[in-house]
């Protein structure tokens, strides 16, 4: 049968192409596929161990059993639109554009809730002695809008909370821009803050979002499968095209 692959950030970059198809006996798993292709790209045994797996845009282990013209997308580590999933209670976008917090804070807006609590994670010019350029920010899309709304609904069922709403950026981000923001909203300031709280961590730790930060002379995947801040690529072809 024929399975069709995804790879995405600092894997894709790895093997050199986003997309594949791989033949594969009926009834087998994702450890099956993984076993072909570290004959072909032997460098994936380095990284096996931090790979996730989804199949129809759900994360799955590697017992699982793959079938006919499944996609299985391999995971590298998140960075810890484009397309929007409007509810009236949830609100998830991924944008290209520059985000406005006001757009959040409208929506979360409710006669009933007495607190508003946002955060903004911004774009800085230094990470670990190093001079930022700029960020990008790449995301496996389908996937990615259905975990951030899987956030907000958790959010909803365990704090009484009125509304949220999530906004990840997308390609490049210029220093001092918003790259991610979010609001909650909610009667009493308590499930604002922690409603907050668990959406930017939890979207950290499992929408397929990765980010690549530029330097003079370099870039990095951050949270790449190298470890936990990645190896630094330094070239003139990398460092002419971060001018």
């Amino acid at each position: 049968m024929h399975i069709r692959l995804r790879f995405f950030a600092s894997l894709r970059d790895r093997l050199g192409h986003s997309e594949s198809v791989c033949e594969v006996p009926e009834g087998s798993t994702i450890a099956t596929v993984l076993a072909v292709l570290k004959e072909k790209h032997p460098e994936l045994v380095a990284v096996e161990t931090s790979l996730a797996f989804a199949v129809e845009y759900e994360y799955v282990d590697k017992t699982h059993v793959l079938k006919e013209d499944d996609e299985l997308a391999f995971i590298p580590p998140v960075s810890g639109g484009v397309g929007t999933l409007p509810d009236s209670t949830v609100l998830c976008k991924l944008t290209a554009d520059v985000i406005q917090l006001e757009e959040l804070t409208e929506f979360v807006t409710d006669p009933s809730a007495g607190a508003i609590a946002t955060f903004v994670g911004m774009t800085r010019d230094n990470n670990e002695g190093r001079e930022v350029v700029r960020l990008e920010y790449e995301c496996y899309p389908e996937m990615a809008e259905k975990e951030m709304k899987t956030i907000g609904q958790a959010i909803i069922a365990r704090w009484p909370v009125k509304k949220v709403a999530l906004v990840h950026r997308l390609g490049k981000v210029k220093i001092g821009e918003a790259s991610v923001a979010i609001a909650v909203s909610s009667s009493h300031r308590h499930a604002s803050f922690v409603g907050c709280r668990y959406a930017i961590d939890t979207l950290k730790e499992t929408v397929p979002i990765w980010k690549k930060e530029l330097y003079k002379g370099g870039e990095l995947w951050i949270g790449s499968q190298n470890g936990k801040n990645g190896t630094l690529r330094q070239t003139e072809e990398k460092e002419t095209r971060v001018k």
